[in-house]
């Protein structure tokens, strides 16, 4: 039988648990989230859905009364996406529900579950993510709530915690790479390959070091011009590329693009006419926009997203206290998203209750109506009230504990509500019971990031 219950759930990847040779062949674009999140809903067991794509991760969140028939049906939709078996993708899918999904989105959007742990970008992120599922119209009451409450966290985190406050980012430390392997940057050549956030941070980190850069770019040409006013540098087409890369010391690309922009094939004749020059490639993108291969060319060095975990491993520091701090501030907010849940649990537990009671007693007064044929209206009218009467005495104080549930936002809440409804059937005689709220919450010392979890854990 399936619960009537709509559950938080949540499937995703991250660098934790996956390479980014796996985690480009399921990244979005925010045109690709819309329709993906558009899909999902059209099914009859998925009515919200919001999906978070970056470098780093790709998330779904899910609101589903069946769980595992929408967990079953996602797992098959990302596994088609990425061109592999469900089986295979599913040993490297984390799968929270309910707050525990919750609990997992506060610490992304607040920056904890970041390759580099309290970096800003992320935010806005979640924030556009959002907004594109509004936008398609596939969002809920559930994940509305969800949503701005994580949104809320990460604000509270970065206001009240020192956590993000060296500014450190995914340019930032490919800046820090470039510098480890060519030196003093001052008076190198540096092409970067794209103009949206990253590519800017990119060139701040850049300008800070004294290196003027060129902006490759062809759908942004506009921005791309904008930055390099900014940061004195100058602006070519995607034509001009093979050009730029015979010049260039360091190229750092950061492109949303789908296709790779740089070819081995393309490489292998600009290094031929290099004369033996290496050449540095930083690709922070996903999916990568130069090819694999292109490491494999004599005088070619290439890093991708994932070799920036060795520099982020040997150059951060995160204050224990300051992440302590922010656990701290992620478990209060999670026990006010508990009690909110609570509150859609028990009210229609509350009425499904009283329903079912009713029921009851208007069966048994129907089935022995035929004992009764000699009594009065008077006397029937006093029956009634009094089979009505033990029903309201006998469910008063399982209805007087569930109201406290409510008022206090009890870790055991949704474990009760659940013995409620299947002691007295509630699941199959309402028709609705909002969302559950199980593993709401834990204490903040007991808090692990879920990024490394597996389905099944």
């Amino acid at each position: 039988m399936t619960s009537s219950s709509s559950e938080l759930l949540t499937l995703g990847i991250s660098y934790k648990t996956a390479p980014v040779a796996l985690r480009e062949r399921l990244a979005l674009t925010e045109v690709e989230m819309e329709r993906f999140v558009k899909q999902l809903v059209e099914e009859s067991v998925v009515h919200e859905a919001v999906a978070i794509s970056t470098c780093n991760r790709t998330e779904i969140y899910l609101v589903s009364q069946d769980p595992v028939e929408a967990e079953t049906s996602l797992l098959g939709a990302l596994a088609k996406r990425a061109d592999i078996r469900p089986t295979e993708l599913a040993g490297l899918i984390y799968s929270p529900r309910n707050c525990d999904a919750a609990r997992h989105l506060y610490r992304v959007t607040s920056g904890l579950e970041s390759m580099i742990v309290g970096e800003a970008e992320v935010q806005g992120q979640v924030k556009r993510s959002y907004d594109s599922a509004l936008k398609a119209g596939t969002t809920g009451p559930l994940t509305n709530k969800l949503f701005t409450a994580a949104l809320q966290t990460g604000k509270r985190v970065r206001s009240e915690t020192g956590l993000g406050s060296s500014r450190t980012s995914v340019s930032t430390v490919a800046v820090d790479l470039a510098a480890d392997v060519v030196g003093d940057l001052a008076g190198r050549d540096v092409v970067i390959i794209g103009a949206g956030e990253t590519a800017e941070l990119t060139a701040q980190a850049l300008a800070a070091r004294g290196v003027s850069t060129l902006f490759v770019a062809n759908r942004n040409a506009h921005r791309a011009l904008s930055l390099a006013e900014r940061f004195g540098g100058a602006v070519v087409s995607l034509d001009e590329l093979p050009a730029r890369l015979a010049t260039a010391d360091i190229v750092v690309s950061s492109t949303s693009s789908p296709h790779p922009i740089v070819g081995c094939e393309e490489l292998e004749l600009v290094m031929r006419e290099r004369g033996g020059r290496p050449l540095v490639l930083i690709d922070i993108a996903v999916p990568r926009d130069i090819e694999a291969a292109c490491g494999e060319l004599t005088g070619v060095t290439l890093y991708d997203i994932d070799d920036l975990q060795a520099v982020v491993a040997r150059n951060m520091s995160v204050r224990e206290g300051e992440r302590t701090q922010a656990n701290a501030i992620v478990e209060d907010e999670i026990v006010r998203f508990a009690r909110w849940m609570g509150q859609l649990d028990v009210r229609p537990t509350i009425t499904a209750l009283r329903e079912h009671g009713t029921d009851i007693v208007e069966a048994v007064l129907a089935e022995n109506a035929s004992r009764w044929e000699s009594a009065s209206p008077r006397d029937l009218a006093r029956i009634d009230a009094v089979a009505r009467a033990v029903m309201q005495r006998l469910l008063h104080e399982p209805t007087v504990r569930l109201k406290s549930m409510q008022e206090h936002g009890t870790s055991t809440g949704h474990g009760r509500l659940q013995l409620v409804r299947e002691l007295f059937a509630l699941d199959e005689a309402a028709d609705v019971v909002p969302a559950a709220a199980d593993g709401c919450p834990v204490p903040a010392d007991n808090v692990r990031a879920l990024g490394g979890r597996r389905r099944g854990a």
